[in-house]
Formats: structure tokens, sequence, C-alpha cells
């Protein structure tokens, strides 16, 4: 009986090990083949990335690339969906095995910004912006994002042994749609872009001028800041010059006003819990040096981290505005516009996928950040599912990152080099999320 026990045990024992160096043996197989292919494509990803450097397109006109990026996609077998919000294309990538559904996204769009680096592929475009021709630039480096997630593409259509989908969501007009029309992941997530199938999670990251190649930044929770535009318009009394006591100057109204906004930032909002800033884009007034004119407009962005200070805000400025324009004998009017709202890091999510990004990076390379006060629509996915968006090093270490110059800038510049760990980072966060 005893006998019979240690035989089917050691049967039992030896089935087990069998398997186990099995699975191993294919675990590892499929790692070094990820790795190959990662290593691969970079050369491409460097390509790609070039050429759309050197043909950028302004929000809800990314034509071209929306056409590079979709023909790419069905070259390696992929399910393509195109005119998602406008430009947008969508690619449903299957595993062979069914499972759990994740999404990478990738932004498309350039900024009316007249590029000044001396580059091969520097760009010549120009186009035109509010009824103006201006240079077009990849200002922000959503040249590098597109390149990347097309690397990404390749390398996860050549490894498909995993459970689930991956669902490739390349995005247009993050930077913000032309007036009148409508656009951006809030139109995406609208047309049903998490849907058919319906996504689990999202991963989604940016280039850093201000952070070193090599290196990552994340933060849980609310990563980056809520924005809304502001128009404020002020209503005088238009007179000469010379007599200012014969009407009322709007532009000293705008004055006041522009000064009383920034003590709602120091004396109203409690800066030790989150950061805040109002900030005046544009002022215009008049069009003669000696008529005081009848009225003023002013421009400008609200960044906010918590949803309680930006209600306090908004309440703070409408009072402002109506009581200093009253106290001067103007009228006013302000109109507050909604744009991107925070972008919150599920903490969960990202407390899961931490391990993933220091096995891209190195433990050392990945870094806890501040919360910034730039804002992203990325927010829109991740109201609607648990999101992880991610900080890329775009600078070469040769360069102090505090001199890098900054995004939205005509000098900005993201180094080759730095695609190589978006691919990888990308790649191995989707296939672990689907794999835990």
């Amino acid at each position: 009986m005893k006998f019979k026990v240690k035989v089917i045990f050691r049967k039992q024992y030896n089935a087990f090990y069998r398997s186990f160096a099995l699975f191993f043996i294919i675990f590892s197989s499929f790692g070094q083949d990820l790795k190959r292919s990662i290593s691969d494509v970079e050369s491409k990803v460097i390509k790609w990335r070039h050429h759309i450097h050197k043909n950028p397109e302004l929000s809800n006109r990314e034509f071209k690339t929306a056409e590079l990026v979709a023909n790419h996609l069905k070259g390696l077998g992929i399910k393509v969906k195109t005119r998602v919000a406008h430009t947008g294309v969508v690619g449903i990538l299957d595993g062979n095995k069914p499972g759990k559904v994740v999404a990478l996204r990738a932004d498309m769009d350039a900024l009316p910004v007249t590029e000044r680096n001396n580059l091969p592929y520097k760009s010549v475009v120009i186009s035109e912006y509010n009824g103006k021709k201006t240079g077009v630039m990849h200002a922000c480096g959503h040249d590098a994002h597109v390149s990347i997630l097309m690397g990404v593409a390749e390398v996860l259509s050549e490894n498909r042994d995993f459970s689930g989908t991956i669902k490739f969501i390349f995005q247009p007009a993050e930077e913000g749609y032309p007036e009148g029309e409508t656009g951006g992941a809030s139109l995406m997530v609208k047309e049903g872009v998490l849907k058919n199938p319906d996504v689990d999670a999202i991963f989604g990251l940016h280039i850093s001028s201000g952070l070193h190649v090599g290196k990552i930044e994340y933060k849980p929770g609310g990563a980056m800041a809520s924005s809304q535009r502001f128009v404020i318009d002020v209503i005088g009394k238009q007179s000469h010059g010379s007599s200012p006591w014969m009407g009322v100057d709007p532009i000293v109204v705008s004055a006041q006003i522009i000064n009383g906004l920034q003590t709602i930032i120091s004396r109203n909002s409690e800066l030790t819990k989150e950061g805040a800033v109002i900030s005046v884009g544009s002022i215009h007034s008049g069009i003669r040096f000696n008529i005081i004119p009848e009225s003023a407009r002013m421009i400008g962005t609200i960044r906010t981290l918590d949803k309680g200070m930006k209600e306090l805000i908004n309440k703070r400025m409408f009072e402002l505005v109506e009581n200093i324009s009253s106290a001067y004998g103007a009228s006013s009017k302000l109109k507050i516009t909604e744009g991107a709202a925070i972008t919150y890091n599920d903490p969960d999510l990202t407390k899961k996928m931490l391990p993933t990004l220091k096995k891209a990076a190195g433990e050392k390379n990945v870094i806890l950040s501040k919360a910034k006060t730039g804002a992203e629509d990325f927010s829109y996915f991740q109201e609607k599912v648990p999101g992880l968006y991610f900080f890329l090093g775009g600078t070469p270490t040769s360069v102090p990152e505090k001199d890098a110059p900054s995004h939205h800038t005509p000098d900005f510049y993201v180094d080759d080099s730095a695609l190589i760990l978006g691919v990888k980072t990308m790649s191995y966060l989707a296939l672990d999320f689907l794999k835990n």
C-alpha cells in the first residue's frame, strides 16, 4: 500500500514538474520573442516619428497621419475603424484566447507653432489657424506618441500568445478642437470608443522635455489639472483720451480685474491642499492712441486639481468681475467653458502596474512625481474606466532637465533614443494587465 502511494505521488510529482518546465520554456520563449520584437522595431519607430514630425497636422485635420496609422494597422492584420471623432483611428487586436480588454492611447495633433530647430526632419508646414497663417509643429511630442503606439501595435501583433483584447486608440484634437467644432477624447467617448468590446482599463503616456531619457514619472490620484477657458467682456463708455472723466475706461477696469483674479489664488484658495492657476492669455481693446475704447475683452485659463477648489474659484471670479466692474461704473460678462477634467490615475490600477513600470525602465528610473497644472483630455477616458497616465523622459542626459526647451515652444525637442522605452513600457503594461 505504501509502495503504491509512493509510486502515485512520484508520478504526479513528475507530471507537475514536466508541466511546470514546459510552461517555463514557453513563457521564456515568449519573453525572448517579445524583447526581440521590441528591439527590431526601434528603427521603424524613429523613421515614422521623423515623417510625422516633418508633416504635422492641426487638430481635427490629422488626415495624412490617420491614413499612415490605419494602413500600418491593416498591414499587421489588426481590425481597423477610421473616422472616429472625425479623424481618429481605432485598432483591435485579439489574442489567442478570450480575456479582458485593455486600451492604449496616443494623440495625433500638432500645434500652431513655427519650428526653430535645425533638424533634417524639421517642419516647414504652413497652415491657417483662427484666420491667420502660421507654422505648424509637433511642439508637444504627439509625433512621438503616435510612432510609439505604432511600434507597440507591431510588437504585439507578432506576439499574440495572450488572453484578451488590445484596443489601440489614435486620438485627434487633444490640443483643443477648432472653434465651432467638436472633437478630442470627449467625442471619442460619446461615439463609443470604449465599447464593443468594453474596455477594462486604459493606459497612456506623454513625452516630457523636463525629464531625461530613460526615466518615467507617475502619480496615483490627481496627476494633472482640470482646465477651463474663460472670456471676460468689460463694457465702459468711450471718450477722448484727453478727457477720461467723460467716459468709463474699460482698460483700467480690466487691469483691476486681472490683479483681482490673482488674489483669488493667493487669498481664497487653500494652496496647502492643492495648487491652482488663473492666467489671462490675451487682452484686446481699442484701435487708436487717443481714444478710450468702449469695451475690452480678456481670455484665459483656469487650472485646478481639486473639485471643491474649482467651484470656489468659479464662484469668486463671477463675484469679483461683477463687483469691480460695477465699482468703476462699467458692466461686464464672464463666460467659463469646461475643458478637460482632472487626470485621475486610479490608485489600485497604479499600484498594480507599478512593478511593470519598474520592469520596463529599472526601479531607480521610475519616479513618483508631484501633480502638474497642465491638462489632458485623457481624463475623459478615465472618467469611464480605470486608467494610468505617465510621463516618459525625452531630453538627452547631456542637457540639464531644467534647461530643456518647454512644451509648446519653437525649440521643443525630443531625442530619438527616448522612443524605445515608450514601446517597451506600453507593451509590458498591456500584456501584464491581461495576464493578471
